[in-house]
């Protein structure tokens, strides 16, 4: 029987390393997907393309988008649609949830957490290959994310290093394109599957049905991309990696020879040979302590057949739709050149792993990974960028400064109400205004790239900002003031009906409806920019561990004694600008 492939994301690149299919969806500068603001691309593959958005509180997520000439397909839909039916079920740190999806629209597209991180392979290629606790970390990870899955009935089918993104050394799956329950009939048609040449299993390659089984051989070829750098079965013609997969060719030069025992038997086409998960990741946590995986490798995957060694097939163009697997016919020989040809780069040969060879080598120490260039020019396949995205994504929220900042702002309004909401006024203005000049210098860098002139038009432009700030400032305090009045009055009500002998303007009351006031300020309509412009404050104004904490702490302190103070007095200090209270008498209100 032969099978057919069709890779899943990303598709596969062209011979001078541009995507084909790049120009298929294109979208402007900061346009819109849905309710999201588009900042800017993330990456694509053959099916759609992903880009870092805002939703309408100024949060990044993800949105990914189908082609135009995909998205007038069912199929290409219902992929889209089992995706966003897939991860609604699963509930994983170590998988990207879904927040939002429109899939009835000219552009379908899904909305799913931004994860903040590399994927695995760009991590390999700048900073080398993993250490033995990161190559455990990777595993354990990667198996709780599967397991997750697989506890729904969930199969992933397309586990490899670019749908892997490591957060602090912690990894996130990502990319649920092709998954779909492990239960329902196969979506394509009879000898197609899906995935990604080289971390496919053999029995899916030879036709036989998906479960959890290609999930885990994808974990244990991802397991040997990262102790290796390159792909587990080398790069070249599909046919070429596919038969490799078949016969269990795993390239493990550069493994230290205390691992290549387990990433061998993990990848062998013998399954009963093969080791489960956890006895990979037993062995794992051996080859972390200092000592051989042999010691913790059960004696079914010890005793494996070596194989004779073969060249890696230099590397050829690929195509989105793969030719069946079939073996190659023997080529014509041909007669000799009168002209000796210029002879042509090719790419080193691997000598695949063999436990006899690894047997007699020396267990010495192995030298430090070689480290890649990380410019965008020293990477096949990828062309640098001029555009910038939003520093500030990502970045620290300080919300125990805030915290401290609320506490300050209570205690204020129970000491000098009127004055404390001036304060929130221009503290609000300020922010908006911060906010706004910095997106729109990021818009500009975004759209034309960094400038000189960068600094001169965010001056030249500041005045504008500043009187959109103070208009929506004033705007957004109707609401909120509004709000404070109410509890004001509620309080007063409650103190009358409890016989409680207290004016209208007693600490108490006026700190609860400073707390609400501050609280509709900051979560309110329009409060998105103010939340933006108040963190950047923040950030700028501790940057430093020493100086978050002490600010933090004396926010806190100078909330305290001003509420202590009020309380203490029975009524607020003053009401400036006011000489008296401006609240009215509730000497009116039913006494109990």
């Amino acid at each position: 029987m032969t099978t057919e492939l069709i890779p899943g994301d990303p598709a596969p690149e062209e011979p001078d390393g541009q995507d084909s299919t790049s120009e298929d969806l294109v979208v402007d500068d900061f346009a819109r997907i849905g309710p999201y603001r588009v900042v800017q691309q993330l990456g694509e593959g053959g099916m759609g393309v992903v880009h870092l958005a805002l939703d309408q509180r100024g949060r990044a997520v993800a949105v990914k988008v189908l082609r135009p000439h995909v998205a007038h397909d069912e199929d290409a839909r219902a992929r889209l649609a089992r995706e966003v039916a897939t991860l609604a079920r699963v509930r994983s740190p170590r998988v990207a949830p879904v927040f939002d999806a429109d899939l009835d629209g000219d552009q379908p597209y899904i909305v799913t957490r931004y994860v903040p991180g590399p994927s695995l392979d760009a991590h390999v290629k700048e900073h080398g290959t993993l250490s033995a606790e990161e190559l455990l970390r990777l595993g354990r990870g990667l198996a709780e994310a599967l397991r997750s899955l697989h506890e729904i009935g969930v199969v992933h089918r397309d586990l490899k290093p670019g749908n892997v993104l490591l957060v602090d050394g912690d990894p996130v799956l990502i990319d649920f394109g092709i998954a779909h329950d492990a239960d329902a009939s196969r979506m394509t048609m009879t000898g197609l599957v899906m995935g990604t040449p080289g971390y496919l299993s053999p029995e899916i390659i030879e036709g036989a049905e998906v479960d959890a089984a290609t999930d885990w051989w994808g974990w244990a070829a991802t397991l040997v991309f990262a102790a290796s750098g390159h792909p587990p079965f080398g790069r070249g013609g599909m046919e070429a990696v596919l038969s490799r997969v078949t016969r269990g060719d795993v390239d493990l030069t550069g493994v230290d020879p205390r691992l290549a025992p387990l990433l061998y038997a993990a990848l062998t086409p013998d399954t009963a040979r093969r080791p489960h998960a956890d006895e990979v990741l037993e062995a794992l946590e051996t080859y972390a302590k200092g000592h051989p995986v042999t010691e913790a490798l059960p004696q079914r995957a010890r005793a494996m057949p070596g194989s004779e060694p073969t060249s890696v097939v230099p590397a050829a163009p690929q195509t989105s739709v793969l030719p069946a697997v079939a073996p190659a016919p023997a080529p014509r020989p041909e007669p000799a050149p009168s002209v000796a040809p210029r002879p042509t780069p090719q790419p080193p040969a691997h000598q695949p792993y063999s436990p006899q060879a690894y047997a007699s080598q020396q267990l010495a120490p192995q030298p430090a990974p070689h480290q890649l260039d990380p410019s965008p020019q020293a990477w096949p396949g990828t062309t640098p960028s001029s555009r910038e995205g939003d520093p500030r994504i990502g970045l620290p929220r300080r919300t125990g400064v805030l915290l401290g900042l609320l506490a300050a702002v209570v205690g204020g309004a129970a000491v000098a109400p009127l004055l404390t909401a001036v304060v929130v006024f221009v503290g609000s203005a300020l922010a908006r205004l911060v906010d706004r000049s910095m997106t729109s210098t990021v818009m500009r860098r975004y759209q034309h790239g960094r400038r000189r002139s960068d600094g001169a038009v965010a001056a030249a432009k500041s005045p504008l900002h500043l009187v959109v700030a103070v208009v929506g400032a004033l705007a957004a305090m109707l609401l909120p003031l509004a709000v404070g009045a109410s509890t004001l009055l509620l309080v007063s009500v409650a103190f009358s009906l409890l016989a409680v002998d207290v004016g209208p303007d007693h600490p108490a009351g006026l700190a609860l409806a400073g707390l609400m006031t501050a609280l509709v300020v900051w979560w309110g309509p329009g409060s998105a920019s103010l939340r933006r412009g108040t963190r950047s404050i923040a950030r700028s104004l501790t940057g430093s561990p020493a100086a978050r904490t002490g600010i933090t702490l004396a926010l806190w302190a100078l909330g305290v004694v001003l509420l202590g103070l009020a309380l203490s007095a029975g009524f607020p200090s003053t009401w400036w600008p006011l000489v008296e209270s401006p609240l009215p008498d509730t000497t009116w209100l039913p006494a109990r």
